[in-house]
């Protein structure tokens, strides 16, 4: 567990990003935090080392990334974790046999099979609420909830938690408040500010950004949080490697360039997209057409790189996914390269069909990560690939 210091918290987010947590390697003045690529640390005798005994406890390379993404998101304390299912795991693991979840009913197909067919075996039981809806969330407190967790912007559906209502809920009923900022990044919206206790992160994503890696972060103020999860890291040992944590580091440095860039591309195809008769539905909070648009604009300080957009049926989605040439057809997001994919039978096909037809999560369904490329050829891609579409079924 790294905690971050005053002097990284006090600087511009672009700032904080290349610098906080790292300094010049004092032995060779490196300016690039070395791989510590190390399994244990000689002691100098019993009991007296460096700070530093074996690595799964603790490495240098992980201490500066979580250091570093302690100060992106405004916390004290940053923990990595070998994925964001793995530190989703180990929040799950603060709680007892008995407890019960509040969980967003649109969240990451992986999240909600982790809970219903890992730990709800275990003991913990959940209810799935649409969390749009702040009195949904309290009106499902029962007397063994300990915990509300959600994500925005969801996967796939776009749809936005009031962080703030949420956290006062969280606040007044002593709930454990966790909200998943995947796709808004700290760049964008910064949780803890709204009364989030935990922030959690697939790595893996925006802030690794270079689809090179995997892996998971969770960010607190909490020292009690800290020091359970803390314990927790170093019990279970899902923790990530060297090389992954040197990859993230290297990935946060040009986190705010590359956010500015997915954002203002995926504002330009998500509005050129609403124009379209062939795109049935746009889902993407920037657009002022977006149900949430003006919560989006009060919580977040832009609107990202994600869209997902609603084609009628399976076969035009399939048709677009197969058409693209730019759009390369895989799982995951965030990275600089644009990729598409049809969640009902990829990041999704874990949540059962009724709970996916229930919130819009259709067949017809698609999702964009807009990446970096020049805008312009990414919009020339998606309007050929929706011309051989067609407009059928």
């Amino acid at each position: 567990m790294a905690q971050t210091s005053d002097d990284d918290l006090r600087y511009g987010f672009g700032t904080r990003a290349i610098h906080a947590g790292q300094a010049p390697d004092p032995s060779t003045g490196a300016i690039m935090p070395p791989i510590y690529q190390t399994s244990t640390y000689v002691q100098d005798s019993l009991g007296h080392h460096k700070g530093f005994e074996y690595a799964r406890t603790r490495n240098p390379t992980r201490d500066a990334l979580e250091r570093n993404l302690a100060a992106l998101e405004g916390g004290r304390y940053g923990l990595a974790w070998a994925s964001g299912l793995a530190a989703t795991d180990a929040v799950l693991k603060l709680l007892s046999a008995g407890d019960h979840v509040i969980c967003g009913e649109n969240v990451y197909g992986g999240t909600h099979r982790l809970m219903v067919q890992v730990f709800q075996r275990l003991g913990l039981s959940f209810t799935f609420v649409d969390a749009r809806d702040a009195g949904r969330v309290e009106d499902a407190i029962t007397p063994a909830t300990r915990m509300v967790y959600v994500e925005t912007p969801t996967n796939p559906m776009m749809r936005l938690t009031d962080l703030a209502a949420v956290g006062e809920i969280a606040r007044r009923r002593d709930l454990l408040f966790v909200v998943d900022n995947t796709f808004a990044t700290p760049y964008f919206q910064t949780p803890l500010e709204f009364g989030a206790d935990l922030v959690l992160h697939s790595t893996t994503k925006y802030l690794n950004g270079h689809s090179d890696m995997v892996g998971g972060a969770l960010v607190m103020s909490r020292d009690d949080l800290a020091e359970r999860l803390g314990f927790l890291q170093n019990a279970a040992g899902a923790v990530p490697g060297p090389m992954d944590c040197w990859l993230t580091l290297r990935g946060t440095k040009t986190l705010a360039v590359r956010m500015r860039q997915h954002d203002a591309s995926a504002r330009r195809l998500a509005a050129w997209l609403a124009e379209r008769p062939d795109v049935l539905r746009v889902y993407y909070p920037g657009l002022p057409t977006h149900e949430q648009h003006d919560l989006a604009c009060r919580q977040m300080r832009g609107f990202g790189g994600m869209i997902s957009l609603e084609l009628g049926s399976l076969e035009r989605a399939r048709r677009v996914v197969g058409a693209v040439r730019l759009f390369a057809l895989a799982e995951s997001l965030g990275g600089v390269e644009s990729l598409i994919g049809h969640p009902a039978s990829m990041t999704h096909a874990s949540v059962p069909p009724a709970m996916r037809e229930a919130m819009g999560l259709t067949d017809g369904l698609i999702r964009l990560s807009v990446g970096i490329e020049d805008t312009e050829d990414l919009l020339q891609d998606l309007e050929q690939a929706l011309a051989r579409a067609g407009d059928g079924p």
